[in-house]
């Protein structure tokens, strides 16, 4: 069976993600930005913004640099993929960055003042960005695979309550607290940073592999070709970062800052879209008698989700690993 025969096969399945993932996920994240905030400062978090530079680099290479290098992937590799694991690719490529980016940033010690901005930025703009990116980019692809005529790229709505939650519930509202917290016990806060940091090694160790194992034997028969797939689309995704945070020349920090936030995507988003009905309708996207079903979307934004913070972990523990001059 060919490679493109096998990632066909995928569009029939069906993930088993849990229905609690979402709040387990919103709730672990809340604590651990509280906990990166114990580090954040003032009046380094308000110099990102009167030095805009870095962080319009940053949005710019999120929603400008990365669909664009994702779809000219899609098109060097098209002879060898589906045209839902494409798809599934642009959608998380037109995805703000993730939460978990302000994590791995720290790990990395890169700006976490810049990272926290452009997640909180960048998720903002999604309700806009996120739908108008993957309709052109959806739309190309299709015109260039000659499927515009049998797929119609859906009109993406993203909930504001979702944005709320994100931007206010699980990022602000944490972030507000821990500067606050360690403002007024700075002793404390001082002694509780490395738990911290140690308790959220052990947490997202733990939610790696909850995602996991339910869909073990899915990942065991698919596994070696949507890895290698996300793997070079997520490798991509970082030196996007990185590139254009150098050719900007911007200061170090910053371009670790930069190159996990284009390389960690907010792909929880793009589950909760794919598994909206009145977004992706089953008539036309999951649909048996039509032989047009998204489970290649869902599979590459799922194994997004768990790839990304191996990765990100990795691309951290290397940049920990060089001294900044």
């Amino acid at each position: 069976m060919t490679i493109k025969e096998q990632l066909a096969s995928l569009d029939s399945v069906t993930l088993n993600l849990g229905s609690g993932t979402g709040l387990v996920m919103g709730i672990i994240l809340g604590l651990i930005m509280f906990g990166i905030a114990i580090g954040i400062k003032w009046d380094t978090l308000k110099n990102v913004f009167m030095n805009p530079k870095s962080i319009i680099t940053g949005l710019v290479l999120q929603w400008i640099g990365l669909p664009l290098i994702t779809f000219l992937l899609i098109i060097c590799l098209n002879p060898f993929l589906t045209p839902m694991v494409c798809l599934g690719m642009i959608l998380v490529a037109c995805c703000p960055g993730g939460n978990i980016s302000n994590f791995i940033c720290t790990l990395a010690k890169g700006n976490v003042e810049l990272s926290v901005s452009m997640t909180a930025v960048s998720t903002v703009l999604s309700p806009v960005l996120t739908p108008l990116n993957f309709w052109v980019w959806g739309n190309l692809f299709l015109k260039y695979t000659s499927l515009s005529g049998r797929l119609v790229i859906p009109h993406l709505e993203i909930p504001l309550s979702e944005v709320f939650k994100t931007v206010f519930m699980i990022l602000a509202i944490p972030v507000v607290l821990g500067m606050l917290f360690a403002k007024y016990f700075p002793e404390v806060a001082k002694k509780m940073k490395k738990p911290f940091s140690i308790f959220s090694i052990v947490v997202f160790v733990v939610m790696v592999l909850g995602m996991f194992i339910p869909n073990w034997q899915l990942f065991i028969q698919y596994i070696i070709f949507i890895f290698l797939l996300v793997l070079i689309h997520n490798a991509c995704a970082f030196s996007t970062g990185l590139a254009g945070a150098s050719i900007m020349k911007l200061p170090k920090r910053d371009r670790r800052s930069i190159t996990v936030e284009v390389g960690i995507q907010n792909s929880g988003l793009g589950l909760t879209l794919l598994l909206n009905p009145a977004i992706f309708r089953p008539e036309m996207w999951n649909n048996p008698e039509t032989g047009v079903m998204y489970g290649g979307m869902l599979f590459v934004t799922a194994w997004w989700g768990i790839w990304h913070i191996i990765s990100g972990l990795c691309v951290a523990l290397m940049f920990r690993r060089k001294v900044l001059s």
